[in-house]
């Protein structure tokens, strides 16, 4: 049999609708490769192997009659995958991460779960997260912690890195996330994976629930540029139950060049790209990730873009993250920090998620006014930037993966950070603009830990990103490196 661990997900598609490999087949690599490398890293916290293989039966039976009848099947017809265990699975618990709802079980999918199952995905599992999915840091009271696959006494990030050492460690080509403060794209520069933050409304927000909500993204990771616009392509597109929906459908997510056989040469001829590892001092960089991040530079010129230095005027941005965070917290997870506060042992909640909460509460209206007040100007300065530049370029994570023992970095360059999430500020910065953006493999540092560089494009641009994504990927080729598991 073909040895499947490491092929794409478009490959592992193909070979199935072939009638090359079955999806049992498919669904057997793949959890006897969870019970290979998962005592290691702790990326899968749960598993149902019987039921993903009854499903595999029934896709290799479909595939049977699909082909006598000349159906069409699914683009990911048969092929196995665990979800984040914040997303909600039907008959398959989701906890979140927290004691709370260790033993909850949803009776229905979260709109991402559904539209991944509807075009075919073998949910097998779910993935690890921090508690809430809150922090950069992949550890919680239920499971314990997952460590990073290139160096198991280093963190994967978060809140996706149970996905995204999934992906590095062979586990599966690709995957679904979310992303409030980098939640896609600080796990992706840890692991050497890709992950994509898209566009408010490709993925909308429906009701009931948080239909306006705007900081928190549902998107993808994968190994490959291509597996994640695969993704895209079914799981993006209008509902009739988000009103900020972007009525695009997911097909527009089906490049050429993302095909398989295609012939591509990468080119980034008459893109104007901005770099700036640091943001012009903004941000704290350790050295060697900032040249790192500096030396891609002439990666986008050799393949035919303008680069310059220069940047947007992104003042704001901490203030309109911070603050609409808090709020947002209050939304999601108020009445039961407010509960769990009450009980006699002071609750089960870790005090990140607290500490959050209190500040939402303790917004006034104000905080609030102001708050769009920024938002407005944050807006139209990332607007007036996009009018000369094409994407920005800059540093995904400050650090190389920190020691799995730690909770977060306290320091960046010897300065203290002041609470959990000062340091991922490369990443907030950006979710505050509302801008699509995507992380993806850059390099390598002296010991051999990952690098990802962030690639940021206007409000929309979500199909352009992935093509300078993909041009850059294809230029490097950082993302065959695997690890050594």
């Amino acid at each position: 049999m073909t040895d499947l661990t490491w092929l794409s997900t478009r490959e592992l598609a193909a070979l199935i609708a072939g009638g090359e490999v079955s999806s049992r087949e498919a669904v057997r690599a793949h959890c006897e490769r969870i019970e290979a490398v998962n005592p290691t890293i702790n990326a899968i916290v749960t598993t149902d192997p019987e039921r993903a293989l009854a499903q595999a039966r029934a896709a290799d039976k479909h595939l049977v009659a699909a082909r006598a009848s000349g159906e069409a099947l699914h683009a990911l017809h048969g092929v196995p995958m665990t979800h984040k265990d914040t997303h909600d699975t039907v008959g398959m618990r989701t906890t979140l991460g927290s004691p709370v709802y260790a033993d909850r079980v949803p009776d229905s999918d979260d709109l991402v779960v559904a539209r991944l199952r509807a075009a075919g995905v073998i949910t097998t599992g779910k993935s690890n997260v921090p508690e809430f999915a809150a922090g950069a840091h992949t550890f919680n009271p239920v499971f314990g912690t997952t460590v990073n696959p290139y160096d198991p006494t280093k963190s994967v990030a978060g809140s996706s890195g149970g996905v995204a050492a999934a992906l590095a460690s062979g586990i599966q080509a690709s995957g679904d996330g979310s992303d409030m403060g980098g939640s896609l794209r600080t796990p992706a520069s840890f692991n050497n994976v890709v992950g994509m933050r898209p566009s408010n409304g490709r993925i909308p927000h429906t009701v009931p629930g948080q239909g306006w909500a705007w900081l928190s993204q549902k998107g993808f990771m994968g190994r490959t540029v291509g597996d994640v616009a695969l993704l895209m392509s079914v799981g993006a597109g209008p509902h009739p139950a988000g009103p900020c929906s972007i009525q695009e459908p997911g097909s527009v997510f089906d490049l050429p060049e993302f095909a398989l056989g295609a012939s591509y040469e990468p080119t980034l001829r008459g893109i104007r790209v901005g770099l700036s590892p640091d943001l012009g001092g903004l941000l704290e960089v350790e050295a060697e990730v900032r040249d790192t991040i500096a030396a891609s530079g002439s990666v986008f010129e050799q393949l035919g873009a303008h680069v310059d230095d220069l940047i947007p005027d992104l003042r704001e941005a901490d203030a309109v993250f911070s603050t609409q965070r808090a709020h947002d917290f209050v939304a999601a997870w108020g009445p039961v920090v407010a509960e769990e506060s009450a009980r006699p042992d002071g609750g089960r909640i870790k005090e990140a998620v607290v500490w959050n909460t209190r500040l939402g509460l303790e917004l006034t209206a104000v905080d609030l006014v102001a708050k769009e007040a920024a938002r407005g100007r944050l807006w139209a300065a990332t607007q007036d930037y996009f009018t000369t530049h094409d994407v920005l370029v800059l540093t995904t994570a400050p650090v190389l993966p920190f020691d799995a023992e730690q909770e977060y970095p306290s320091t960046v360059n010897g300065r203290a950070m002041d609470n959990y999430l000062e340091w991922m500020r490369a990443v907030t910065v950006i979710s505050a603009t509302g801008c699509p953006a995507i992380a993806v493999p850059a390099g390598f540092s002296r010991s051999g830990l990952p690098i990802g560089l962030q690639i940021v494009a206007a409000p929309g641009k979500d199909v352009e990103l992935l093509r300078v994504a993909h041009a850059f990927e294809a230029a490097t080729g950082h993302a065959q490196r695997h690890p050594v598991l």
